[in-house]
């Protein structure tokens, strides 16, 4: 191509790259803190794929919920429970049609990596070596409350409560954990599994624990309500499906 026509092609390339700019999203997601790991994965695979730009908010469900009634701008919402988004639903912020539960998961009880404590079952929780327990808050963040709802199970809510130590959400359990503040903790195992300073003490048989189940949604007061709902298809792709197990959630039946 000669100097005249590469010039007088400029501007149409100029149009075209500027038109990608124009179509270029940026979703932004309100998830709970257990995701991190697997949703910052997918949204790198598919930023790469669209051009999209995805921003996360984490944190715990309760607190992502209650920053949305008050206005927060959020595209998408990805809830560690159904409490959560039932409470949207109930306010009109969710888009009803798009709602489907994508993952599970499972409780484990975690010590300190060089701990000698050994835990056979939840009761070993009472000892006197063990001074506090570190849960997400269980009177507001789903892993908190799901915690609370097994040790109630089994009944030994009552016994363990005054050694527990609530936290803003379950990676600041974990957190503690690791530190050395609690001598042991509940939280999901997705989250037990990246942590190289804590290890599994104890596992809860899933069909004892409670029901975990993750619902997300595109909000009603969506910005970019297209591309929330490409994303949210994505997340719910064979694609997404493998990153979300490789980090050990259990995905959902309603997904691939």
């Amino acid at each position: 191509m000669n100097i005249t026509r590469l010039l007088k092609t400029l501007p149409a390339l100029a149009v075209a790259w500027a038109g990608i700019a124009v179509h270029a999203a940026t979703i932004t997601v309100f998830a709970a803190a257990s995701l991190t790991d697997g949703l910052r994965e997918i949204a790198r695979n598919y930023q790469s794929k669209t051009g999209d730009k995805i921003e996360f908010n984490f944190a715990a469900s309760s607190v992502l919920a209650r920053q949305i009634e008050e206005g927060a701008p959020a595209d998408i919402f990805f809830s560690a429970d159904e409490a959560k988004m039932d409470a949207l639903e109930k306010k009109g912020l969710v888009e009803k049609q798009t709602r489907r539960s994508r993952l599970s998961n499972s409780l484990v009880i975690v010590v300190a990596a060089d701990s000698p404590l050994s835990i056979q079952s939840p009761k070993d929780l009472t000892k006197g070596e063990i001074g506090h327990v570190a849960l997400a808050d269980p009177q507001s963040v789903p892993a908190g409350i799901y915690a609370r709802e097994y040790l109630r199970k089994i009944h030994l809510w009552e016994e363990i409560a005054p050694k527990v130590v609530p936290m803003g959400n379950v990676r600041a359990a974990l957190a503690a954990v690791e530190s050395g503040d609690a001598e042991a903790g509940i939280v999901y195992k997705t989250d037990a599994a990246i942590s190289k300073k804590t290890r599994v003490a104890y596992e809860v048989p899933r069909q004892d624990g409670p029901e975990i189940s993750y619902p997300m949604a595109v909000m009603k007061e969506s910005k970019e309500p297209k591309a929330a709902l490409a994303f949210l298809e994505y997340l719910d792709s064979e694609a997404a499906g493998r990153v979300f197990a490789k980090f050990g959630f259990i995905l959902d039946n309603n997904g691939p």
